[in-house]
């Protein structure tokens, strides 16, 4: 699991997560992303992309 993970219990799901960088990118409306924005979304795809390996693990 990614360091930038929530901690157990209270990870979300890879669509929950998906929403959430939805928004992020809905936020900015075109303009460039800030360093703080940026940043968000860097822990938010390692959680998604850990989120998705996860369900995929439980799936198989």
């Amino acid at each position: 699991m990614s360091p930038h993970s929530p901690a157990c219990g209270s990870v979300r799901s890879a669509a929950v997560v998906n929403e959430v960088i939805r928004a992020l990118v809905l936020r900015a409306r075109g303009r460039e992303w800030t360093r703080a924005e940026q940043a968000l979304y860097g822990l938010l795809r390692d959680e998604w992309v850990d989120a998705l390996r996860n369900e995929v693990a439980e799936a198989a």
